[in-house]
């Protein structure tokens, strides 16, 4: 080996150019401006076979500029979901403070796995999911937690707590052939389908509880299914409540679930299920559970002052649940994966634990601080504490209070246009969040009437599979006559989450994400519904 090269190949990869990274930096933030700058397109086309039958690698080593000619095609193809007409899903810019905190965790690299490869930064991650802890479960006493790669594991990480509850020694022994069920609702996240199956206790034992008009779980047929496993001898291991369906926004009664959980399992003498709450959208409500209504410090409107109120009356229920998900790259606009589970009292992750002995190379691990102890992953980034303190103390509460109240705002602007047009129906009305869900039928259409025999079991099914192909045939409608440089890209969704008598509702969808979404747009929404009815 040529030592010179070797030493060349070391100086430009390894050693600090802080000129070349800067300028290369500068470069990107120049093309992400300009894109800023551009009407938002549709996306770009795609091909994954010539991706695939060009996996090139250059043979000689290079510089940090043909690092960047590698991948700026793909980053220019990439929409950065910055325009304030991107209303179609749960997803929305991430801000600048995050982006700080993200660069400074790149620029260290830091494994959260245990203090010796990540030193302070586990520190800031304690920091950090306390911060979380004490804004959703109100101030508890001993909260933990820990980041995660999306919330579909933390959803994991409370479901696994809740078999170790029912089933002690899950961990070594796995069930033993023992029926072992979970809970979730109708309207809950597809995730929930995924963990019962990684888990081990099969997809078909998750059992679904329907759901009220407004998303949130019939606690009148969770009790009954409750009884009906007790008295079969099936282990209840967990419940996944939501916080904040993706679709509509639904919230379940978490203290009458916690009620009811509570009294099932003494009446059965039986170990108390985990309440685990996935609150992966509307965690971000808790911002407002503080926000003093009688001085009205930020001068919301008397309308926003009564969803702010049964804001708060929903976010107690989060006070009594055993553990929580949340992702801040939603509500908390952050950046990619900055998802966190916690627990409302550290002694829950005793189910977790593993001994020193099963991590031999982490030998001077200390259960008491180092996450590799109780963590699916080893290796971990630490994006998400980064990501989540620099973006909570830039922006302060007064201001996360301020976004969190817009996107509510602007949500019932909305339905209440909606509610003018007859031909209309929005789905989701009485849920308080970000999100809308409506019919368009075309005009002449009573949707109330349609809706009401929906729900009510009388409409024929041969009008509603009718009117479900009208729903969807106006946003294909609205989809070819819109003006990106005005007009919102929206969602839809088959299935928004209610399903009375088993029927799935498609549904016109808009969330509410990003800051710079304004009344003129949301006007301009209710005008292109009028033109596609």
């Amino acid at each position: 080996m040529d030592r010179n090269d070797y030493r060349k190949l070391v100086d430009t990869f390894f050693k600090w150019d802080q000129e070349s990274i800067v300028t290369i930096l500068e470069e990107l933030l120049s093309a992400a401006a300009t894109e800023h700058a551009l009407n938002p397109a549709h996306a770009m086309s795609q091909n994954y076979e010539t991706a695939k039958a060009n996996p090139e690698i250059h043979m000689l080593p290079g510089n940090l500029k043909d690092a960047r000619d590698a991948v700026f095609p793909y980053f220019w193809g990439t929409d950065s979901f910055n325009s304030p007409l991107h209303l179609e899903n749960v997803r929305g810019p991430a801000n600048n403070a995050s982006l700080i905190g993200a660069f400074a965790c790149l620029l260290k690299n830091p494994n959260l796995c245990t203090d010796r490869y990540s030193q302070r930064s586990n520190e800031l991650e304690v920091k950090s999911v306390t911060a979380l802890a004490n804004l959703i479960f109100y101030h508890t006493d001993d909260p933990w937690g820990v980041f995660t790669i999306g919330g579909t594991i933390s959803n994991l990480y409370g479901a696994k707590i809740g078999i170790e509850r029912v089933v002690p020694g899950a961990m070594q022994n796995g069930i033993g052939g023992q029926r072992v069920v979970g809970f979730c609702s109708e309207a809950s996240h597809y995730s929930n389908r995924t963990v019962a199956g990684w888990l081990g206790i099969g997809v078909n034992n998750l059992i679904a509880i329907p759901t009220d008009a407004n998303l949130s779980i019939r606690v009148d047929l969770l009790e009954q299914q409750l009884d009906e496993c007790y008295q079969n001898g099936t282990k209840v291991a967990y419940v996944v409540a939501s916080f904040g369906t993706t679709d509509g926004f639904g919230i379940d009664d978490l203290a009458a679930i916690r009620t009811l959980l509570d009294a099932k399992s003494t009446e059965y003498q039986q170990p108390t299920p985990q309440l685990h709450v996935d609150a992966a959208v509307g965690w971000a409500l808790s911002f407002l559970a503080d926000y003093d209504l009688g001085r009205n410090t930020l001068g919301f409107s008397d309308s926003l002052l009564s969803i702010v109120k049964r804001v708060q009356e929903a976010c107690k229920g989060l006070r009594v649940v055993d553990s929580a998900t949340i992702d801040f790259h939603k509500l908390g606009r952050g950046h990619y994966p900055s998802s966190a589970f916690l627990v409302n009292h550290r002694r829950d992750l005793k189910y977790l634990a593993r001994e020193v002995t099963d991590t031999p190379y982490f030998s001077e691990a200390q259960a008491s601080r180092d996450p590799a102890l109780i963590t699916l992953e080893c290796s971990r980034p630490a994006l998400g504490p980064y990501i989540v303190m620099a973006s909570l103390n830039g922006i302060g509460l007064t201001g996360w209070q301020m976004l969190t109240a817009r996107s509510l705002e602007l949500a019932e602007r909305l339905k209440q246009g909606l509610e003018t047009l007859p031909y209309c129906k929005v789905l989701n009305r009485e849920t308080i969040g970000v999100s809308v869900d409506w019919w368009v039928l075309p005009k002449g259409r009573d949707a109330e009437r349609i809706y009401r025999q929906l729900v009510e079991g009388t409409l024929p099914d041969a009008e509603r599979e009718q009117y479900f192909a009208e729903v969807a045939r106006t946003q294909r409608k609205r989809e070819k006559m819109m003006d990106p440089k005005v007009d919102a890209r929206l969602g839809f969704t088959t299935n928004f989450g209610f399903k009375p008598f088993g029927i799935e509702i498609p549904a016109w969808k808009a969330v509410f994400m990003n800051p710079a979404t304004d009344e003129e747009m949301v006007d301009r929404i209710l005008w292109s519904v009028e033109e596609s009815a």
